[in-house]
């Protein structure tokens, strides 16, 4: 990529709409967009949204009314030249507007290309360019939130002080080593050490927060276990608040997976409603409750449903003690608006919670302890500091190795020589944090994950 080449392609998904949108940017994106279109008036205005009409370049027939916004460099989404223009949401209309610039010398972009380009020309750092992908896969106003926050810069300006002490901090040791004999005071042992337990707890912290931070980007997975008949599908569409899954008196309704994804406060929980565990009658049922079990086995969490009207029996122990050893469990002792039987009165498991399918009672409260067990976190920092990226907190915990590699030294009074290799090693991951230093493969791979067109 260089950004002697201009680029073209079209920033909205495929197939038909309203409207869809075709950007080009580079230093000849004004000179082309000039050319293929029937402007009102010359030169193009800036930043002006301008009627006009985009015309076949043989016959010379208009094909399109589009409205055309220049943006000169370096007031752009990629700091160069960029015009969009907004056309009907035709895919012909686009193909060809497309094909169009090619022919006047543009170059298709690549994946990510436009974003690349905002990054090497300083527009946005590399923790904003990340946010931007984040923003545009959200699927909650919560993740929503949380992308746009760290798209303004939150995280590189978290980070930004704890990086200028450790430069402080070097700078210093380095100009007690080089310059010992013009008397430059050497830093002391007790303010090395205080500073580096700042930086240390903070940005633990930040390193500790990323499992939430990865449910708010992710999603997680609630599989609905139980026997047939004790309403796992009626309690599945109350927490969806939808008839997703077939309800029937008749036991052994649901022979396979059924999955859905709900907002529950925020966080994308897709649920899988599966079939009901008994020994199968028939061989399409006995593939049903294999799926189950697998898709138990793969889940974030799980939810065991169980009559509480009626006793309590060998199959549902068996099934609590297969679920506890595979992590989070709740149990919803679900038609609360009968009689609780006395064996569940007296022997309710710890994770129980009481439901009714029939009359959502209890459902708030089944929501609330969904959430707190998936996401124990939730609010201990505010939305712009949670760390949502995997390559940040590994990032992070580089850096956090390099500074207690770094309080071990000062503590011992190690050579500041030496020590200065450990608050380097502990500079260098929070620069690929932000981009103020970094590698051609990592850029690579960040930006091949967004779509063409961004």
């Amino acid at each position: 990529m260089t950004s002697e080449d201009t680029i073209v392609a079209i920033s909205t998904p495929p197939g038909r709409g309203g409207l869809g949108i075709v950007r080009l940017s580079g230093p000849q994106a004004v000179e082309i967009a000039t050319s293929l279109l029937q402007l009102p008036k010359l030169p193009l205005e800036t930043q002006r949204a301008t009627l006009a009409s985009f015309a076949h370049m043989e016959s010379g027939r208009v094909l399109d009314q589009v409205v055309v916004t220049c943006f000169r460099a370096p007031h752009s989404y990629t700091a160069e030249d960029v015009v969009e223009f907004s056309c009907h949401g035709s895919p012909v209309i686009l193909g060809y507007l497309v094909e169009c610039c090619l022919s006047k010398g543009a170059r298709a972009a690549e994946p990510g290309e436009f974003t690349m380009r905002a990054f090497l020309n300083g527009r946005i750092d590399l923790t904003q360019a990340e946010a931007i992908r984040d923003l545009i896969e959200s699927q909650t106003l919560y993740q929503a939130r949380v992308a746009a926050q760290q798209l303004e810069g939150s995280l590189s300006r978290h980070l930004k002080p704890h990086k200028q002490t450790l430069l402080n901090l070097i700078a210093r040791m380095e100009a007690g080593i080089d310059f010992a004999e013009d008397d430059v005071a050497v830093i002391e042992w007790r303010e090395i050490l205080t500073q580096v337990d700042c930086i240390r707890t903070d940005l633990q912290k930040l390193a500790d927060g990323y499992e939430y931070g990865r449910i708010v980007r992710e999603g997680l997975t609630l599989a609905i276990v139980g026997r047939p008949n004790v309403g796992k599908s009626s309690l599945f569409n109350r927490l969806l608040n939808e008839e997703r899954a077939i309800v029937t008196p008749i036991p052994g309704t649901t022979r396979d997976l059924v999955t859905e994804t709900a907002n529950i406060e925020g966080i994308p929980l897709r649920f899988v409603d599966t079939a009901g565990i008994r020994e199968a009658s028939d061989q399409v049922e006995k593939i049903g409750v294999e799926r189950s079990f697998a898709a138990i086995a793969d889940s974030d969490l799980r939810l065991l449903v169980v009559d509480a009207s009626e006793p309590r029996t060998e199959e549902d122990a068996r099934l609590l003690e297969k679920l506890r050893p595979l992590g989070a469990l709740l149990v919803a002792m679900n038609k609360s608006d009968l009689p609780a039987h006395e064996t569940w009165v007296s022997g309710a498991p710890q994770e129980a919670v009481r439901t009714s399918a029939l009359t959502t009672e209890g459902i708030p409260e089944l929501k609330h302890r969904i959430l707190a067990l998936a996401a124990p976190a939730r609010g201990v920092s505010p939305e712009g500091e949670v760390i949502t990226n995997l390559r940040h907190q590994r990032l992070l915990k580089a850096s956090l190795e390099g500074l207690a590699k770094a309080g071990d030294a000062a503590e011992q009074h190690t050579h500041h020589e030496m020590l200065l290799l450990d608050l380097y090693d502990a500079l260098r991951p929070l620069d690929l944090i932000t981009g103020a230093t970094y590698a051609d493969d990592v850029l690579d791979i960040i930006f091949k994950t967004f779509c063409v067109g961004k």
